[in-house]
């Protein structure tokens, strides 16, 4: 490409006002005028900006020329902690093949889809319960607080094996991780109290293992006590975070599609599997899809990407592209949605990605059916946004029946 270097920008994270589903819209203008567009990051790094589905597929699938490696830094955002510490040992976030490869087989092979369903039983009585608490409690409740939240975060403790008493600090501290307007400081502390109590649990399981997945690393000798503690924070934050917000945001957004609402309760068995895709596409909780480094100069799209420069994958961009989606603004449960990209692509794509969709699968129609009348609590333009964390969400939806 030809001309001078357009001035470098920051990066767009402005919802417009009354459009809480819909990413920024100067990402849907970069995707047309500017899809690989110099930013600077909120750390004062030179950066690109990836809008394009193609683009972003091709960027995330080869690690070879993008790596995953790199120091600790803001998200693209701004105000969240983005979590790459290589020092630390096991930490896959911030790693590359083909030291990645062998510490994710040991997830991977816990989340296969065989293995996830057998977690409908446990994560059924989980939300029985959930919705036994909420009826109890009476309406108006906090949908995030009474039932999003505590889901997830009990089904990590199921395959922790976190002990029933320590499941109620454990709960408090994986809530410290979706507060909204946390420094780079408190996430970090709060990400790092976490891993102690994993550490430590993870110790106490290589010595008296237990039915649970923690103590399978625990006890597996190719790994470190520090890998096996990483390993089980990456479960944590692969099944805990997206899936909460996923729930509470997905509800929120049925609630405002009356017509998509009444076709999933018309067939709930027979739409919700695609339900979940749209909502997945439509929505796409993580907004960026992790941060790469070019690991040699590189040409994308005409745009020549030094080594060294950070590469930001705007996922929630890709999933509206309007090349790989027909009518990508309208939310559709109708439609085939199993190419997006919200649980990213390539070696780093999510590993908790299986048991996400089943929790989701469980939890949605299990509300829908328990509440039949259930409608929001607060007018929707009162529904206070997550919009500076790096899985947005919704800070509270409260909801009445």
């Amino acid at each position: 490409m030809s001309g001078t270097l357009p001035e470098r920008r920051s990066i767009p994270v402005q919802r417009a006002k009354g459009c809480p589903f819909d990413p920024p819209p100067e990402l849907s203008e970069l995707r047309e005028t500017e899809p690989v567009c110099p930013v600077t990051m909120p750390d004062g790094t030179d950066g690109w900006l990836l809008t394009r589905y193609d683009d972003i597929y091709a960027t995330l699938r080869n690690h070879e020329t993008f790596s995953s490696r790199g120091e600790l830094r803001t998200s693209p955002i701004g105000t969240m902690l983005f979590a790459r510490r290589p020092a630390e040992v096991g930490n896959l976030a911030a790693m590359d093949p083909p030291d990645h490869t062998r510490l994710r087989r040991k997830l991977q092979g816990k989340f296969t889809t065989k293995r996830v369903a057998r977690l409908a039983d446990p994560i059924t009585q989980i939300v029985n319960e959930r919705l036994d608490e909420m009826e109890r409690m009476g309406a108006p409740v906090d949908l995030v607080e009474t039932y999003s939240l505590p889901i997830p975060s009990l089904v990590i403790c199921e395959l922790l094996g976190v002990p029933y008493g320590d499941r109620e600090e454990f709960q408090s501290r994986t809530a410290s991780l979706l507060k909204v307007g946390s420094t780079m400081e408190e996430y970090g502390a709060a990400i790092q109290g976490i891993l102690d109590i994993i550490h430590e649990l993870a110790r106490h399981k290589r010595a008296h293992p237990t039915d649970d997945i923690l103590s399978e690393l625990a006890q597996d000798e190719e790994l470190s006590p520090e890998e096996a503690a990483f390993l089980g924070l990456a479960l944590l934050v692969a099944g805990h975070e997206t899936t909460a917000n996923m729930i509470a945001l997905s509800t929120f957004a049925l609630l405002q599609h009356p017509d998509q609402l009444a076709l999933l309760r018309e067939d709930p068995a027979g739409r919700i599997d695609n339900a979940v895709e749209e909502l997945l596409r439509y929505l796409t909780v993580p907004q960026f899809g992790g941060e790469r480094a070019a690991l040699q100069d590189v040409e994308v799209r005409g745009r020549q990407i030094k080594k060294g420069d950070v590469v930001v994958p705007a996922l929630m961009a890709a999933n509206r592209d309007p090349e790989c989606f027909e009518d990508p603004h309208t939310f559709d449960i109708g439609r085939s949605a199993a190419t997006h990209l919200a649980f990213g692509f390539g070696v780093h794509q999510c590993v908790g990605q299986q048991l996400a969709r089943v929790e989701m699968r469980i939890a949605i129609p299990a509300l829908l059916e328990r509440f039949p009348t259930l409608r929001l609590g607060a007018p929707a333009d009162e529904i206070e946004m997550r919009t500076n964390s790096f899985v947005y969400g919704v800070a509270a939806l409260p909801v009445a029946w």
